[in-house]
């Protein structure tokens, strides 16, 4: 079975990180995000994975010189220009032939979702569209589903206004779609699978839901990026976990490092206390530096404080500063 995984966007929430690596190759457990994705889709029955890039795939080349994630295939779809979420999933589509049921996901979210599942629900009901669904406290920032007791879609609402939800249910980024879908999305148009396909679907009586409380989490916030992290090491997930430190990390022993990653060359030194954090490949925490609650991806001085900020790669927290709330470099 084929999966088409959107990586097209620009991954602006998580700058600075993304300005120097795709959000899909942030590593999340020391395995870069679209790793994680597609070891999930494996494990629900895909062979083959179409990425639908939006900017050059040479990152994903590199980091799969083989064209293949473990036992999947990897096929590259490099939009000519942007074409938004319908757009692109017709675009990866039809680039790599698929003219039968396949699966789509978006490329920041990590959840234990069982995918054979959701393709087996999405057959017994003969839909052309089927998706994933889960409940939230908040579900206006999100797509919105009214689901029937039959399970069919009565009504799709892209970010509803707050208190005019029709439901808690929000779409969770991963679907099943027959080839008849592509059919509904013009060509080399920029095209919302959210607010123009879907509702097409439900009107048709050919759109349904299938809601699980499983482990989710969109990892392209960085709060959320962090937890999808974190929670590698707290047992939160189903199939998946990581070690605290990767293998090629340095941390001195006089170091206080408590339920934070730190990635393959980051280097830790003495005196220093890091909490609930990532430190990602590469970042250098100097001595009786403290680190809380933060993403580091560049070099933290001597005897600084960085609470709650990011820290890209080009980003340097000069000795003695103290950083909280905010990003470096700064967004502009």
């Amino acid at each position: 079975m084929h999966a088409v995984v959107l990586v097209g966007g620009f991954g602006t929430r998580l700058r600075p990180l993304t300005n120097t690596i795709p959000k899909p190759m942030l590593p999340v457990g020391h395995e870069p995000m679209i790793a994680r994705l597609i070891g999930r889709l494996a494990r629900g029955g895909v062979t083959d994975v179409v990425l639908a890039l939006g900017f050059k795939p040479e990152p994903f080349m590199e980091a799969f010189p083989d064209g293949r994630c473990g036992d999947v295939v990897l096929h590259y779809a490099v939009e000519p220009e942007p074409l938004d979420t319908g757009g692109a999933i017709r675009f990866a589509a039809l680039h790599a032939g698929i003219d039968d049921t396949f699966v789509v996901a978006n490329g920041d979210v990590m959840t234990d979702l069982d995918v054979a599942g959701l393709v087996a629900a999405h057959r017994r009901h003969g839909a052309e569209a089927t998706l994933h669904l889960i409940g939230v406290d908040d579900p206006s920032a999100f797509g919105v589903v009214d689901l029937a007791d039959d399970g069919s879609v009565r009504q799709f609402v892209e970010k509803p206004a707050r208190g005019t939800e029709p439901s808690n249910l929000i779409n969770a980024g991963t679907y099943v779609f027959e080839a008849s879908v592509l059919d509904r999305i013009p060509a080399e148009q920029r095209v919302s699978i959210e607010r123009d396909v879907f509702p097409l679907v439900a009107d048709a009586g050919r759109l349904f839901g299938y809601s699980t409380d499983d482990y989710w989490i969109d990892a392209g916030v960085p709060d959320f990026y962090r937890a999808a992290n974190l929670d590698l090491l707290s047992g939160k997930r189903a199939h998946e976990s990581a070690e605290a430190f990767a293998p090629g990390a340095i941390v001195d022993p006089q170091a206080t490092v408590s339920n934070t990653l730190v990635g393959a060359g980051a280097r830790i030194a003495a005196g220093t206390t890091v909490v609930d954090s990532v430190i990602l490949p590469g970042a250098v925490i100097e001595e009786r530096a403290q680190v809380e609650s933060s993403l580091v991806m560049g070099r933290v001085g001597a005897d600084a404080t960085v609470i709650e900020s990011i820290i890209g790669a080009d980003g340097v927290v000069a000795a003695d500063d103290h950083l909280a709330y905010s990003t470096l470099p700064d967004l502009d």
